[in-house]
């Protein structure tokens, strides 16, 4: 298309602006030297006065023949002429030249018209070269606004190309693949990858949950007869940067950019629709769980059979049962009424049992492997359901208190076991926390003794103590401080 004729317009700029240009025009500086003869001399006025006015003197020296002559300033005569009382008379005496101002004791100061005029100019010549540079911007602005329409489709043109240059760039660099985006309802993502993770974990500053090292790829495929894909898995296993790149892989695609995968097909995604993380409103009045319900309304009153959903631990932030019932609930909407292709990711294991009875829904885990008592997370997407969430391993990692750790796997234990509601209530008599996992007698540490000083001063009532009491407690306390240091 047409981006116009700009020749005219970059020589004008080029030749008016300066090459540092200031943040607000009304700071002045902006126009480049010899633009504006005119702005030019203000600025030698305003930049050089001292030059000018030392040039006047020597001029003013040589013409009255007085070496001494000066051309001074002071706030009341401005500036002025001053010669000794002894040179006064070499001054010529017609007045008309050199105009007599004022005498003192010691000297005789003058003025002339050329140096009124000159000071004058000194003291506007700030403002108006201000203001003429306001000036010249304006009808630098009027020349830009009439090409309006042509230095638009120039910017456009020129952000097409940097954004297209810039994801080439990042394609041939991050190794991404071209994707097929057509009209179907395909969703097949191979290899895929986050790409703002993995450039982290390239640069190696990955957060908390990421481990150090290359990103590991998943697949994914939300063809129609699995278009709804249940995950399961512990936390730090990577679930949320799967749903994560699935979504931004979406987004990339759709925009005509390559994608961070060995190859993908994506059919046309009308929205994509995201609940991930956990956020509260506090100011409206809306509680982190509310706002959580907020989000999945519009999700669930908005997702068509085009859309793209992707849900973390919906229900969590209330009772079990209560989130357990909503999750189950969402999933079945998802797959009978909205009919979209979504991934759900979740702790509560029982929703697996929908996979018995909702023909496009499968279950898929996050891999992980134990090894001498301790969790590895391999953040590999595979079929089927985790049997189990390791939050108690993740609890360690995070370095909750042993006492804590082992009271969480003795409740653990109660509840797998399938008990009655009893054990509930036994749990509850086993309360407080602390007396009820108390380490084994072998791993018990003796607490250590009380010192002598700290026994004597919890003995002492401040409030009662005489100044000169106070001084021999000090003492006292330094004395068996001392002793229990030799021991």
């Amino acid at each position: 298309r047409d981006l116009g004729e700009h020749a005219a317009l970059v020589d004008r700029l080029s030749r008016a602006l300066g090459p540092e240009l200031p943040m607000l025009a009304r700071d002045g500086g902006f126009v480049a030297r010899g633009y504006s003869p005119d702005l030019d001399e203000l600025r030698t006025l305003r930049d050089a006065s001292r030059k000018l006015i030392a040039g006047l003197q020597a001029r003013y020296a040589r013409e009255t023949g007085i070496v001494s002559l000066k051309v001074r300033h002071n706030n009341v005569l401005g500036y002025f002429i001053e010669v000794s009382a002894a040179n006064a008379p070499k001054m010529p005496a017609d007045g008309e030249h050199f105009i007599h101002r004022q005498t003192l004791a010691s000297a005789v100061r003058y003025t002339t018209v050329e140096l009124g005029e000159l000071e004058t100019r000194i003291t506007s010549a700030g403002d108006k070269a201000l203001a003429l540079e306001l000036e010249l911007f304006d009808d630098l602005v009027g020349e830009v606004t009439g090409r309006a329409t042509e230095v638009g489709r120039a910017a456009d043109a020129m952000a097409r190309i940097d954004v297209v240059a810039g994801l080439a760039e990042l394609a041939v660099l991050r190794d991404y693949c071209r994707p097929v985006v057509d009209d179907s309802l395909a969703f097949r993502i191979d290899g895929g990858r986050h790409p703002v993770v993995e450039a982290a974990l390239a640069a190696g500053t990955a957060g908390a949950g990421e481990t150090a090292g290359a990103f590991v790829p998943n697949d994914c495929d939300l063809a129609p007869e699995q278009r709804l894909w249940l995950l399961t898995g512990p936390n730090m296993a990577g679930k949320s940067t799967f749903l994560r790149q699935n979504a931004l892989i979406a987004v990339l695609a759709q925009t005509g950019s390559f994608v961070p995968a060995r190859s993908a097909h994506i059919g046309v995604v009308d929205r994509v629709f995201s609940r991930v993380g956990a956020a509260d409103d506090l100011a409206r009045g809306r509680s982190t769980f509310m706002v959580e319900m907020v989000e999945t309304a519009a999700i669930l009153n908005q997702a068509s059979v085009r859309s793209l959903v992707i849900l973390d631990e919906i229900g969590r932030g209330t009772a079990t049962y209560d989130g357990l019932s909503i999750a189950w609930a969402v999933v079945e909407h998802l797959h009978e009424a909205a009919r979209c292709r979504a991934l759900f990711a979740t702790h509560y294991h029982e929703l697996t049992a929908l996979a018995a009875r909702l023909d496009a829904l499968v279950c898929h885990s996050m891999r992980v492997k134990e090894w001498k008592d301790q969790v590895v997370f391999l953040h590999e997407v595979a079929p089927g359901a985790a049997d189990r969430s390791y939050g108690i391993h993740v609890a360690r990692l995070a370095g909750l208190p042993h006492a804590v750790l082992e009271r969480a796997q003795e409740v653990l234990r109660t509840l797998e076991s399938g008990e009655a509601s009893g054990a509930l209530t036994r749990l509850a008599d086993d309360l407080p926390l602390f007396a009820a996992a108390r380490p084994a007698a072998a791993d018990v540490v003796p607490a250590p003794a009380r010192p002598p000083a700290l026994e004597a001063l919890e003995q002492v009532d401040p409030d009662a103590l005489s100044p000169r009491e106070a001084l021999e407690l000090v003492y006292r306390l330094r004395e068996l401080l001392r002793q229990e240091g030799d021991r």
